[in-house]
């Protein structure tokens, strides 16, 4: 059964039209990604499903409908959203970052905040290497790191990620995409949305290809992968 379940979802700048009918279903612990290029609308959909800005359509979650939840509402019933900027708190440190992450979850017993605090740090070792450390002074990778890390801090059921590999060098790239991979066993839904379309298809269930702020394409990721159209429109320079 989906959990997220979005349909004919419409959601425009003024008057400009940014994203038109976007259909898409998400199941727990798979990983869905929305690839195509700049400018086609992928990070204004995270954003109306976030709450971010008005939409028209229907979007349910654990079957209830979302309708005109605020930001926090949305985030209480699980839903989390990395984005592109990353927007960590660069004079705090990183425990704090992590501390943050959990704010949601203040009215929990501590011990099971304690018990993620060890889960991602596992997760990101070099976080616990530089957990007194200020974020402004990690490399790209950590801090992409530190933004998945504070957001499992939540414990998300649906986990939201705008282009983690932007900026990234491609061995982090690789390090990132496989921690990816790894949310499953923690039964996390995952929307990625991502411009290195060969990194997201080998690492997704399943994929959507929007273009100009439709859907044009969408299957089981390593059809799309193996897809002539879109090997030729995304794969030729991408690299993992």
């Amino acid at each position: 059964m989906s959990f997220l379940k979005v349909n004919g979802l419409d959601a425009s700048y003024g008057k400009i039209a940014a994203i038109r009918d976007i259909s898409i279903e998400i199941e727990a612990g798979t990983i869905v990604t929305i690839i195509g290029p700049n400018g086609a609308g992928k990070s204004t959909f995270l954003k109306a499903l976030m709450g971010l800005m008005p939409y028209k359509g229907h979007a349910s979650f654990e079957g209830a409908e979302l309708g005109r939840h605020e930001v926090q509402a949305r985030v209480g019933k699980g839903i989390i959203l990395v984005p592109e900027t990353r927007e960590l708190f660069s004079e705090m440190t990183v425990r704090d970052n992590l501390t943050l992450g959990s704010y949601s979850r203040r009215f929990q017993s501590r011990a099971s905040i304690r018990e993620d605090f060890d889960k991602v740090y596992s997760l990101f070792p070099r976080l616990a290497e530089r957990a007194g450390q200020e974020a402004g002074t990690l490399s790209g990778g950590e801090r992409q790191m530190l933004a998945l890390g504070r957001a499992l801090m939540a414990r998300p059921k649906l986990l939201m990620l705008d282009e983690p590999s932007l900026g990234l060098a491609p061995i982090i790239v690789r390090e990132i995409f496989q921690i990816i991979a790894n949310l499953r066993s923690m039964n996390v839904g995952v929307l990625l949305v991502e411009q290195n379309a060969r990194a997201a298809l080998q690492t997704a269930d399943f994929g959507y290809v929007l273009e100009t702020g439709e859907i044009v394409m969408s299957g089981p990721a390593p059809d799309l992968l193996n897809h002539p159209r879109v090997m030729q429109t995304y794969l030729g320079g991408s690299t993992i």
